[in-house]
C-alpha cells in the first residue's frame, strides 16, 4: 500500500480530513512528551493523521529525539505520522535524514524542501509506503519573497507544484499549500488536480477555512489535510475542539456549494475561466444556428482566443491539466478552431502535435494527416468544444485510418447535449474543462448575464 494510498483509507475511516499539529511548548523534553500524549489521546478518534514538529525535540538533544520516537510509537497504527521536519540536501545528507525520520523515528511521511532540486529529494520518495509533503506555499508572512517570484513558465510556486507531479510516480508525494492565500490554492490545484495538500494557516495564522475547502478541494471531497495545532491543543477540551472542527470540514464538503460534479470543480477557476470567456468574446447570447443545425441562445466562438494570448495560455494550461492524467503518444487537434489551442497546449506540455486536414491535399505529400507519427501510436484528440459529439468522428476516422489510436477526447467546454454518451457508445471518452451548465451558473451567479438570457440558455440545455 502506498503512503497516499494508507492517507486515503484513514480518510474514510475517520470520515476526517482534519491533521492535529503536535507542536509542543515545553521546558523539557519529558514534558513535550506528556503534552503530545494528551493531545494525541484525546483527539485520535477524530485525525486523519498526526503532523509533529521535529524542531520542539531536537532542542532537547537526545532525550528529545527518545521523546519523539516514543510519541510517534505511540500513534495507532492505521493513523499517518507526518514528521514536519522540512529536510532536503544532497544526496548522501538526504539519505542519513530519511533514514532517521522512517527507520529510526517511525515517521510515515516528511516534509521536504525542494530548493536544491529533485535529486536531493528523490531519497524520501524512492519507498512508496513512505511520503513526503513538498513544500510549495507556505503560510509564514515572508513566504512570497521567493515562492511568488515570477518566471517566462510562471511563478516559482507553480513550478515546484509542477515538478512535484513529475515527481510523483509512487503515489506518494503531496505539496504543503498554506491557507493564508487563497488565490494560490486555487491555482496549485488548477495545475495538479489529484495530488493531496498539507495545509497550515487556518486558526492562529488567520486561514479561512470555507475558503480554503472551496479552493482546494478535489472533485472526491478529499485532497486537502487541514492542520490545526494550537487551536486544539491550547483548548479547554482538546477531544470537543478536534471534534468541532472535524465536523465543520465536513459540513463544508458536503455543502452543495464545495463539490460540483463536473469535470473542471474548481471554483475559483471557473470563476476565471468564465470571466475570460466574457472578456474576449467568445461568449456571445442571442439567437444562432449551430453546425449540427441545432438554434442556440447562446453562442461559443473560441477561435477569437487566438488574439489574447494571456487567455489562450490560460486555457492551455487547464487543458495540461486534464491530459496529465492520460496515457498517450501524440496529441490530434481538429480543424480550425481547435489548432491554435491545440498548438499552445502542445508547447505548454512539450508533446508533439499532429492534425488531420479537413480536405486532404491535391498536391505535394498529398497528405492526409499532418505532422510526424507513426502507427499503432495512441493519439488524443483535441477540440475547443462539444455539442452532440458527431463532428468529431470525420477527424477520429482519419487518425484511424492512418494506423494510429483514438482513446479519448479532450474539449474545453461540454454543453452537455449528447456527445459524452454518443461518443462512449462508440468507445470513446470525452474529458472536458467544464461544461456550459456550470459556466451559465457563476455568469448568473456574479450578474454577467441577464435573467432572459439565464433563462433562455437554462431552457435551451434542458430541452
Amino acid at each position: 500500500m502506498t503512503f497516499l494510498e494508507r492517507l486515503e483509507n484513514r480518510v474514510r475511516d475517520a470520515n476526517s480530513l482534519l491533521c492535529v499539529g503536535l507542536d509542543p511548548r515545553a521546558e523539557y523534553a519529558n514534558d513535550a512528551r506528556e503534552q503530545c500524549l494528551r493531545v494525541l489521546e484525546a483527539t485520535h478518534e477524530y485525525a486523519a493523521a498526526f503532523k509533529i514538529n521535529s524542531a520542539f525535540f531536537e532542542m532537547f538533544g537526545g532525550d528529545g529525539m527518545n521523546a519523539l520516537r516514543d510519541v510517534i510509537a505511540r500513534v495507532p497504527q492505521n493513523i499517518p505520522v507526518i514528521l514536519d521536519a522540512k529536510r532536503g540536501d544532497i544526496a548522501e545528507t538526504s539519505i542519513a535524514y530519511a533514514r532517521a525520520a522512517f527507520e529510526t523515528f517511525g515517521a510515515s511521511a516528511i516534509t521536504v524542501n525542494p530548493y536544491l532540486g529533485g535529486d536531493a529529494l528523490a531519497p524520501f520518495f524512492e519507498n512508496a509506503e513512505h511520503g513526503a509533503f513538498v513544500l510549495c506555499k507556505t503560510s509564514n508572512a515572508g513566504a512570497d519573497e521567493f515562492q511568488a517570484l515570477e518566471t517566462n513558465d510562471g511563478a516559482l510556486l507553480e513550478i515546484v507544484a509542477q515538478r512535484a507531479q513529475e515527481w510523483n510516480t509512487r503515489n506518494n508525494i503531496g505539496l504543503v499549500v498554506g491557507a493564508t492565500d487563497v488565490a494560490r490554492i486555487a491555482r496549485v490545484r488548477e495545475l495538479t488536480r489529484a495530488m493531496w495538500f498539507l495545509v497550515p494557516g487556518i486558526g492562529a495564522q488567520g486561514g479561512d477555512l470555507q475558503a480554503t475547502l472551496r479552493a482546494g478541494l478535489r472533485a472526491d471531497g478529499m485532497g486537502l489535510l487541514i492542520n490545526a495545532s494550537r487551536s486544539i491543543a491550547a483548548a479547554a477540551n482538546p477531544k470537543a475542539a478536534a471534534k468541532k472542527l472535524r465536523d465543520e470540514i465536513n459540513a463544508i464538503r458536503n455543502s452543495k456549494f464545495e463539490i460540483q460534479n463536473s469535470t473542471f470543480n474548481l471554483q475559483p477557476s471557473q470563476r476565471l475561466l468564465a470571466n475570460d470567456l466574457l472578456q474576449s468574446r467568445c461568449i456571445r447570447f442571442g439567437e444562432f444556428t449551430l453546425k449540427s443545425g441545432i438554434v442556440s441562445p447562446i453562442y461559443l466562438d473560441l477561435r477569437r482566443l487566438v488574439s489574447y494570448p494571456q487567455i489562450l495560455k490560460r486555457v492551455a494550461r487547464a487543458y495540461a491539466n486534464v491530459l496529465r492524467e492520460l496515457h498517450y503518444d501524440r496529441l490530434a487537434g481538429i480543424p480550425y478552431a481547435a489548432l491554435p489551442i491545440a498548438t499552445a497546449v502542445s508547447m505548454e506540455l512539450n508533446k508533439p502535435l499532429i492534425y488531420p486536414r479537413r480536405e486532404v491535399k491535391a498536391y505535394g505529400t498529398k497528405a492526409a494527416i499532418e505532422g510526424e507519427y507513426n502507427a499503432g501510436e495512441t493519439v488524443v484528440v483535441l477540440d475547443d468544444l462539444t455539442t452532440t459529439g458527431e463532428t468529431k468522428f470525420e477527424a477520429i476516422e482519419k487518425l484511424t485510418d492512418a494506423g494510429l489510436m483514438v482513446r479519448e477526447i479532450v474539449v474545453l467546454i461540454d454543453r452537455e447535449q449528447g456527445a459524452s454518451e454518443l461518443l462512449a457508445r462508440a468507445g470513446y471518452t470525452l474529458h472536458a474543462v467544464t461544461t456550459l451548465p456550470a459556466l451559465l451558473e457563476i455568469w448568473r451567479e456574479t450578474n454577467a448575464v441577464t435573467t432572459e438570457q439565464y433563462d433562455a440558455v437554462k431552457k435551451f440545455l434542458e430541452t
